[in-house]
């Protein structure tokens, strides 16, 4: 763990695997609002995987951060004791195995809440609950085997016993994180996942008003990650498996996720999305809809509408994917677009404009595919860039994601005068085509297509791009839009109300 010197702070920001470390997306978001309320002294407290998953910051800190604390949760719990035989306290254990029945049989969610609070304040460094107790005691044994004899479908225990393991050693250090977080008077989550559980564990015991702002759905991204991931076994052969089941791992995680989720949402008021879909998810999830609000995400139009008078007047045939090159971006499926765009317009170039840090082998597999379709000299891999320096030449931006938000990208495109064609993910179809009447009646600002389609993808664009009235009109009406909905001085008012609500609700420093 690495930390500035100890100081009192307004708000803590809770922040798990973002700013300052990781660009782009949320962190800009969070780099936003630090430098919109230079009056807050702000906490930063991020939570990562293991130190090599991540360079140096990103962002050069503001002045007005006056903590930062980085914390990994994984690979270092456990690693300095020497195992030696204990009991283990019997009345902790039996608080947790009754939690974990209430949340395999889903059965009472408000036992089942009830039950987490009491476990997860046993888990303070104070608590009867203890990291070494949940390794190495006798009741910790015997009650991983008993549940895996009672519900684990998969036949290997050595799998089991770890992934338990894995899945649960980080909520301890989160506990030990809580216990030394310097005073503040407010937290602000900007997820669900380990950040929120820290934040509610935070609220709990020191009693501090608690934030959520989602910008996607963490349970829903989370599902994501795991029905792709391969590091999760399926150990049954081809007689002892479904294949329309989940393995029992993936269920584990999924579950261990979603009522992360609950006790966060059980924590916060208030719990912001990004958009009414995603609120609706929330309160679907468990969240109180009395707590739940909608604050989009909004841009600066000081920043991007200068850019506007130095585009052209005829759409550049330049399709810009801004984002990493990682598979939730789905790269490949604008790369295989691209094959199309490019047979009828072969002038065309496509721009991936990101990262390629974060997840080599998809970007390698992502030059490959570049290459097998001999696309080498129309794609071009640009690494992270200035959107400044981009909007001025490019004629659409493109998103061809299987998950976002509300993206930041759309939004300055068209601060800048650029449409969007995205796939209907998040508030996408919102912010082409209109939440309501009036936001329609401003006329679409790109297309919307669906998901893992290059060939409407590539159509798509190509409809923009080779009419000029279309794409002027797309143009105008992103700018209005942007305008009218999603500045950032209205999104910078929305959380002021949010961060003065919560302050006058905290006691003082805690």
């Amino acid at each position: 763990m690495n930390a500035t010197p100890v100081v009192e702070a307004d708000i803590a920001l809770l922040l798990e695997g973002t700013f300052p470390y990781v660009s782009g997306g949320v962190s800009s978001w969070v780099n936003q609002i630090i430098r919109a309320y230079p009056e807050y002294r702000f906490a930063i407290v991020f939570l990562g995987s293991r130190p090599e998953d991540y360079g140096p910051r990103k962002y050069e800190l503001p002045a007005n951060v006056v903590h930062i604390e980085t914390h990994y949760l994984y690979g270092d719990l456990g690693k300095n004791e020497k195992p030696r035989g204990r009991a283990g306290n019997s009345a902790a254990f039996a608080a947790a195995t009754e939690l974990h029945e209430h949340l395999h049989l889903s059965d009472d969610p408000a036992a089942a809440l009830a039950s987490f609070r009491d476990v997860a304040r046993a888990m303070l460094p104070s608590g009867p609950l203890t990291l070494e107790d949940f390794l190495y005691s006798e009741e910790s044994w015997n009650i991983i085997c008993d549940r895996y004899r009672r519900h684990c479908t998969d036949p290997s225990f050595v799998d089991y016993f770890w992934t338990v393991r894995i899945m649960h050693q980080p909520l301890w250090k989160l506990a030990r994180i809580a216990q030394n977080l310097p005073r503040v008077k407010v937290l602000h989550t900007v997820s669900t996942g380990y950040a929120g559980f820290l934040g509610a564990l935070l609220h709990q015991a020191r009693g501090l008003p608690l934030v959520l702002s989602e910008h996607g759905i963490y349970t829903k991204e989370r599902k994501i990650d795991l029905f792709k991931s391969e590091w999760i076994r399926d150990n049954r052969n081809v007689f002892q498996r479904d294949p329309t089941e989940l393995s029992y791992f993936r269920q584990m995680w999924i579950r261990f996720f979603e009522w992360l989720g609950r006790f966060c949402y059980d924590a916060a008021d208030p719990i912001v999305a990004l958009y009414e879909t995603n609120r609706l998810r929330q309160v679907a999830d468990g969240a109180d809809p009395a707590r739940t609000r909608n604050i989009p995400n909004g841009i600066s139009l000081q920043r991007f509408a200068p850019l506007r008078p130095l585009r052209p007047t005829e759409p550049p045939p330049v399709l810009c994917l801004i984002g990493r090159v990682v598979p939730i971006k789905d790269i490949k499926t604008f790369i295989r677009a691209m094959r199309r765009v490019v047979n009828q317009m072969p002038d065309a170039e496509g721009w991936i404009a990101g990262p390629e840090d974060e997840d080599p082998a998809y970007a390698e597999e992502c030059h490959d595919l570049v290459r097998s379709l001999g696309l080498e000299n129309h794609v071009r891999f640009l690494g992270f860039q200035k959107v400044e320096e981009l909007m001025p030449k490019i004629g659409l931006i493109i998103l061809s994601s299987i998950s976002e938000a509300l993206p930041l990208v759309i939004l300055e495109g068209y601060a800048a005068g650029v449409p969007t064609v995205s796939t209907d993910v998040g508030s996408c179809r919102q912010l082409i085509e209109g939440l309501d009447e009036a936001d329609r009646a401003i006329g679409v600002s790109g297309a919307v297509v669906p998901i893992a389609e290059p060939q409407a993808l590539a159509d798509a664009a190509l409809a923009l791009l080779s009419h000029t009235e279309n794409w002027q009109a797309a143009s105008r009406a992103g700018i209005e839009r942007v305008e009218r909905y999603y500045t950032d001085d209205l999104m910078f008012g929305r959380y002021r109300d949010v961060y003065e609500g919560a302050l006058a609700r905290s006691e003082g420093f805690r």
